[in-house]
């Protein structure tokens, strides 16, 4: 009979434990996407509080208009289509890919503040997973890994399917968007719930949409984003650090 004293929680045992999609996978998702994980995500608008000082963004039904467009014309172009190509070059211990999709993602972030969040969230997660005795072979990691690579790193380890990480991640970021509303709009916790079940339907099309998206498809439309987050480099009061 196993007790709490013998029962194996070795985070090697438990990675490779359990079938894909499975229990321990799910939860591995949870553990991923939970804003209590310490990587500092909180610290970070990715432009929303520039969206708010500018007066681009007012109110509920107006956040609710500015973060559909961005998962529309971001996330699914950008971020979680990458998220599916780097899921599979780790599945593929393919180093080559991987490298070429971290730089590529680099590439894409239009201002420092952007650059540096996912930088700086990229070494924070790097640390964490070394701490957790959970990072890949170090052939493979880039010299310089993004917040995305590692992310897919982690759920491909923890035997998450494609399309359920991707889910996961906007989940996480859609979250996000929501606490630094409710931290510097202000928005009230009822009217961030009524955004998640708008948006909801949104999060499983951006994932539709990004897995069918072709390589020369890629690329994020965001000039409203990219010049909120310039001006949010030189605004003199703030929260966040983009």
């Amino acid at each position: 009979m196993l007790t709490a004293t013998n029962t194996p929680t070795e985070p090697a045992a438990m990675a490779g434990e359990g079938e894909a999609g499975g229990d321990l996978a799910l939860l591995g998702l949870m553990q991923l996407v939970s804003p209590a994980l310490p990587i500092g995500a909180f610290a970070w608008s990715q432009g929303l509080e520039s969206a708010f000082e500018l007066g681009w963004v007012n109110n509920e039904a107006e956040l609710a208009e500015w973060i559909e467009g961005v998962l529309e014309d971001g996330l699914s172009r950008c971020e979680l289509p990458l998220l599916a190509r780097l899921q599979t070059a780790w599945a593929n211990d393919d180093g080559a890919s991987i490298a070429h999709w971290n730089q590529w993602l680099h590439a894409t972030r239009e201002t420092a503040e952007l650059s540096d969040e996912d930088t700086r969230l990229g070494g924070a997660l790097k640390t964490l997973l070394g701490n957790l005795n959970l990072l890949p072979e170090r052939t493979l990691i880039p010299a310089e890994p993004g917040y995305i690579t590692l992310f897919a790193w982690a759920a491909q380890m923890r035997r998450v399917p494609v399309r359920q990480t991707l889910l996961g991640f906007a989940w996480a970021w859609l979250e996000n968007q929501l606490a630094v509303a409710c931290k510097a709009l202000p928005l009230g916790h009822t009217a961030a719930q009524r955004i998640i079940e708008q948006l909801r339907p949104a999060l499983v099309i951006a994932t539709d949409l990004a897995l069918a998206r072709q390589d020369h498809e890629l690329g994020p439309i965001l000039p409203g984003l990219a010049l909120g987050s310039a001006l949010h480099e030189t605004q003199y009061s703030r929260l966040f650090r983009s």
